[in-house]
């Protein structure tokens, strides 16, 4: 099937507007902004429909009109449409009215929100020819490449820091892609990968695929809406690393509002940092046009990018609904993680945990009403980050296999 619903890549400048052919470009030649894929949104109008989704496959392609392919998904066919849980006991312990966790730590095939914008890329890169694909990542981004590549028989090439959690690195070796860990921070690493791009007519999926792979984020929005029913939430509380999460999410409200899916909405979407990363929200607290980078420095290493691709984007758009983004101390994600395990069964990764406690410390500021919807956007899953954990959870007991010591430990 063509797609004829993606006219073109176009400038995301407003001043500037220039239009490109859907071709593997994400930087405007002309004021160097940012690419973003222009759709005509008057033929997905005509074209799609709520009774159209709903009698698809429960994955993310349900939405394909509004994802920038121009032929049928090849790759993450099973990808997306996580649960959305109805959080009640986490709800008590943050005194909240009615509050949801969407997540994404139980994606297919990687464990996180990245299986989304990979299956959009690596199908466009099967549209525009490659048969080798790369990325800069910090870890998750690595695992998730690295599977569907091998899936649809493309080479691979995976750029990593080298001081990655052991569990992420494994969970890339194992599929057979060649990975590079590079001696410095996630911004050395992606550096370098705009070099490698300079002689390789390779497919990076957050360089220069960047434009279709970060469209993948408007999913996890899209089924947060059809989950609740048609309805879009008062509160969204998203981490950032590079921002584009962030800004995806909220576009994809917007877009739904706009086809008529559901009613106009003044849902606000608020920013969650680690405090030793924490560029966008400094700059959002500051009030300032855009951010100063940093040299990372927290545990939630798969947020851990000092200077965000999408930073001032995100910035412009908090500011512009007049939102917020908080961060955290390393002590705080803990804590977080273990509040979400313990209230809701839920193992989340680090950027989880930053999602929770800038949730909470963002209620008790009174930023997010108490008596308003919230959902938790919970990227990863735990699994992959366990080494905060080792020192901070209760040991087992150990015992001899004998009843009178049970009952030592029981009474």
């Amino acid at each position: 099937m063509s797609n004829s619903c993606v006219i073109s890549l176009r400038c995301a400048d407003k001043k500037c507007g220039k239009e490109y052919e859907k071709k593997d470009l994400y930087v405007c030649e002309y004021c160097f902004g940012p690419l973003e894929v222009n759709y005509d949104y008057k033929k997905i109008k005509n074209d799609l429909t709520i009774e159209k989704i709903l009698n698809r496959e429960k994955t993310l392609w349900r939405y394909k009109e509004l994802l920038p392919l121009d032929s049928e998904p090849t790759v993450g066919l099973n990808s997306g449409f996580t649960p959305l849980i109805k959080a009640d006991n986490l709800a008590k312990i943050l005194e909240v009215d009615e509050l949801y966790i969407k997540n994404d730590g139980v994606s297919f095939p990687t464990l996180s929100f990245k299986d989304r914008v990979v299956s959009v890329a690596l199908s466009k890169a099967k549209e525009l020819g490659f048969d080798t694909v790369g990325c800069a990542s910090t870890g998750n981004l690595a695992n998730s490449v690295a599977a569907q590549a091998t899936a649809a028989n493309l080479k691979s090439f995976i750029f990593i820091p080298s001081d990655l959690e052991e569990s992420k690195i494994i969970g890339t070796s194992i599929y057979g892609s060649e990975v590079i860990a590079v001696n410095g921070a996630y911004d050395d690493v992606n550096r370098l990968c705009t070099e490698v791009l300079g002689s390789k007519k390779w497919g990076f999926v957050n360089i220069n695929l960047r434009t279709y792979y970060s469209e993948g984020s408007k999913t996890v929005g899209y089924e947060i809406i059809e989950q609740l029913g048609w309805k879009a939430p008062k509160n969204i509380v998203v981490c950032m690393a590079s921002g584009s999460l962030l800004t995806k999410i909220y576009k994809s409200v917007k877009e739904f509002e706009d086809l008529g899916f559901i009613e106009p909405n003044d849902t606000k979407i608020f920013g969650a940092q680690a405090s030793g990363c924490s560029p966008i929200s400094t700059a959002v607290k500051n009030k300032w046009d855009t951010f100063k980078p940093v040299k990372p420095n927290t545990i939630a290493k798969s947020l851990a990018i000092g200077n965000p691709a999408d930073g001032i984007n995100a910035i412009n758009l908090l500011n512009s609904i007049n939102s917020y983004s908080e961060d955290v101390s390393d002590e705080e994600i803990v804590s977080a993680m273990k509040l979400l395990a313990e209230t809701e069964g839920i193992f989340t990764e680090t950027a989880g945990g930053v999602t929770l406690a800038s949730a909470k410390k963002l209620i008790e500021a009174g930023r997010i009403p108490r008596n308003e919807s919230i959902v938790l956007v919970i990227t990863g899953n735990g699994l992959k980050t366990q080494d905060p954990l080792v020192n901070n959870i209760t040991k087992p007991y150990i015992i001899e296999p004998k009843i009178e010591d049970f009952n030592k430990i029981f009474d």
